[in-house]
């Protein structure tokens, strides 16, 4: 039986947020789509949010900002990496750290690989320790994925 990397963080509910839209044939517009559901299905005003790395949080962050922007949100943002920091200030959200925001509301971030049953592969970048300790401070984990991380096994796409 294959456990999830964040099998260890007990204390965090996990959520996994996935949109497998088969139909759709540009990876680039079910990457959109899955990060603006992940957003619109679980941020609201006054939430503190891990924001984690890779493709599809580009779309998340600028999703984050849209709704910023429109409905006057007020969030704070935690980043899980160099690129989420410049993210979150390019996209005019607030900035914050674990320092500040050692509890967060949700985690949002992608996935390397998804299995059947929705375990996954996370952390195959080199930001894997900071995602996982943002993750833990937070009381939802969402995970984006486009059906291209769908897998019938974890390990099947990506290689150890």
């Amino acid at each position: 039986m294959t456990r999830s990397p964040f099998t260890a963080l007990s204390h965090t509910r996990l959520v996994f947020h996935r949109l497998f839209a088969s139909h759709m044939d540009n990876q680039v517009v079910e990457k959109r789509a899955a990060a603006r559901r992940a957003v619109d299905d679980f941020v609201q005003d006054g939430m503190k949010i891990g924001v984690g790395s890779g493709s599809t949080i580009v779309f998340a962050v600028q999703r984050m900002a849209e709704r910023t922007k429109a409905e006057n949100l007020k969030l704070l943002c935690v980043p899980t990496s160099f690129q989420a920091r410049q993210l979150i200030i390019e996209n005019g959200l607030v900035l914050s750290d674990l320092e500040c925001c050692p509890k967060l509301d949700v985690t949002i971030d992608g996935a390397d690989e998804v299995d059947a049953k929705l375990n996954c592969i996370k952390g195959g970048g080199g930001c894997q320790t900071q995602e996982k300790v943002v993750a833990s401070c937070a009381s939802k984990f969402v995970v984006i994925a486009d059906h291209n991380k769908q897998s019938a096994y974890l390990g099947e796409k990506v290689g150890f």
